[in-house]
């Protein structure tokens, strides 16, 4: 995301400098009734050697406004020259921008941003898989039926660097409910619900180089999922699990691509599993608004993703996204909305 950072601070400075002395070109007079108006040169000390400090960019004052309003108009429209001139010189980066991608769709953060995401999502399948065994009734036999799933979460993201940044995603409240199959003789009840602290899990990042005109952007990350539910059979985790993987990403003038493999161990199964894949797609459609198409699995459950992005304002993003099952284990519809704030 765009950031204005000390564009206000020096623009007095370098204004009434402009003014105070004269330029062995022409100058224009900003501080004048007339913003814009070019004036004769004048002979005298420069101050600003334009060996160390290039020529201010007088275009963008605008005529015929007060000069509050214009004072402000210009430090916005310096930054927008900035991020332009740079996307342009990287067209590879136009749809993401130059940031670290986290775990989330089509989401980045730069160096020292704080990213925050408060977000809710539901989860539905009709033939969820389930043992009675595994939620403490008798019978190993496997079943599947309906399984619904209300989450409310927290995402955060630091980067310390350009390489490195951390982050953690939590479910502070979830509520989960598995319905009994028809022929479930285990003594099951009709609705087995639970409701906590769901899935709580921490990331570290690293980017090993960014990507070029040629070459692709690589980076691996590390997870741990924490036990925090021991007690609990349908939401939560009972085990430690740990995560790694990595992300290759490549900018093309028709958008973003990444791809991504990781592998997966918990220390209650105590075997080493192949994790998440996928392939993600990304469009910058306008100043505005970012399209994310994307599909992801995990073992034997993979979904087609579809995502939305508007930029309400520079530091505030609603996303709102949907997943649809491909595969019989995956959930049949995901439906994710939330608010990403940058800070």
């Amino acid at each position: 995301m765009m950031k204005m950072r000390h564009v206000l601070g020096p623009l007095p400075l370098i204004l009434l400098a402009n003014t105070a002395f004269g330029q062995d070109e022409a100058i224009r007079k900003p501080l004048s009734l007339n913003w814009g108006e070019p004036v004769e040169k004048r002979p005298g000390l420069t101050l600003l050697d334009e060996k160390w400090f290039p020529p201010f960019d007088d275009k963008l004052f605008l005529l015929g406004k007060d000069a509050g309003e214009r004072w402000a108009e210009t430090a916005m429209a310096q930054a927008r020259v900035v991020g332009t001139e740079d996307w342009k010189s990287r067209p590879y980066l136009a749809d993401r921008g130059d940031g670290i991608h986290t775990s989330l769709l089509g989401t980045y953060v730069r160096k020292n941003e704080l990213l925050v995401y408060l977000f809710y999502e539901y989860t539905r399948n009709r033939d969820a898989e389930y043992k009675p065994s595994e939620l403490g009734f008798r019978s190993d036999r496997e079943f599947r039926t309906k399984k619904e799933e209300h989450e409310f979460l927290i995402f955060a993201s630091y980067a310390f660097t350009d390489s490195l940044m951390v982050e953690l995603e939590s479910a502070v409240y979830t509520h989960a409910s598995q319905s009994r199959a028809s022929d479930d003789t285990s003594g099951m009840p009709r609705t087995f619900s639970e409701s906590g602290v769901g899935d709580t899990e921490g990331q570290i990042r690293y980017r090993w180089f960014e990507e070029t005109e040629v070459r692709p952007e690589l980076l691996s990350y590390f997870g741990v999922v924490f036990p925090l539910q021991r007690n609990k059979r349908l939401i939560g985790t009972r085990d430690w699990e740990f995560n790694a993987g990595v992300n290759i990403t490549k900018g093309f003038p028709f958008g973003t691509f990444m791809v991504k493999v990781g592998g997966f161990y918990s220390t209650g199964d105590g075997k080493l599993e192949l994790g998440e894949y996928g392939i993600e797609y990304v469009k910058r459609l306008s100043d505005k608004w970012r399209l994310v198409a994307a599909v992801e699995g995990d073992q034997d459950e993979v979904q087609a993703i579809v995502e939305v992005q508007y930029q309400v304002r520079p530091n505030i993003t609603i996303k709102l996204n949907s997943g649809f099952g491909l595969t019989s284990k995956a959930p049949d519809f995901a439906p994710e909305i939330g608010v990403l704030f940058s800070f």
